[in-house]
């Protein structure tokens, strides 16, 4: 939770940030790199990157509350499946994942889920060069962690670029989310504050008891 005065400044800095947004973030010991951190997701007009394509996810307060159903929020432990199946469970994660400073592999994943909608041959030599320079490749500008034999082999397979010839480093790091981050983020203040915020409205909604343990 952040402390009264820094509450204060950020909420100052960013008034058009719900309250139960920002309450969530966790609070640094610098607040101008945490400004910083948040003002730069906040300013993020996409989920994904470029390649990518993702739909904008806004973060006006009306949009906030629609966006962020309380059931929808407890579900998001249930498994990474269930994240992963939740626009706003991506954006919350991508949030987390940025005050690490961490995301690329989820903006990979993402960048690979927009790829196999291509049907154009030509968009998908194209789009699968982009993908592998930008993420794949050595010393990439968001190099993603996979082994060296999943980087040669995704190399070769862009020689005849189909909608599956990012499936195995797509695999691995989707699988080094759910082993690490994913982890992180549900034993995170911001998740474990998101979940109370959901149970009071769930409880209130429906005159029952709310279990988040």
């Amino acid at each position: 939770m952040l402390k009264k005065n820094k509450f204060v400044e950020l909420r100052s800095s960013f008034p058009e940030v719900p309250l139960i947004i920002l309450r969530c973030f966790p609070l640094s010991s610098r607040a101008k790199e945490f400004k910083t951190r948040l003002g730069i997701f906040l300013h993020k007009s996409e989920l994904g990157t470029e390649s990518g394509n993702v739909s904008k996810f806004e973060w006006g307060s009306k949009q906030s509350k629609e966006k962020f159903v309380p059931e929808d929020v407890l579900g998001w432990k249930e498994s990474f499946d269930h994240l992963l199946s939740s626009k706003s469970g991506i954006a919350a994660f991508r949030a987390f994942l940025k005050t690490e400073f961490s995301e690329e592999n989820l903006e990979f994943w993402l960048a690979c889920e927009e790829f196999k909608k291509i049907q154009s041959t030509s968009k998908l030599a194209s789009r699968a060069q982009r993908i592998f320079d930008e993420f794949i490749c050595s010393e990439a500008p968001k190099e993603v962690n996979i082994d060296h034999e999943t980087r040669e082999l995704t190399q070769k397979n862009l020689q005849g670029a189909t909608t599956t010839c990012f499936d195995e480093a797509q695999g691995k790091t989707r699988t080094l989310m759910e082993k690490d981050s994913y982890p992180r983020f549900l034993r995170s203040a911001a998740y474990r504050d998101l979940v109370e915020q959901a149970c009071v409205a769930s409880t209130s909604q429906s005159g029952g008891q709310c279990s988040h343990t």
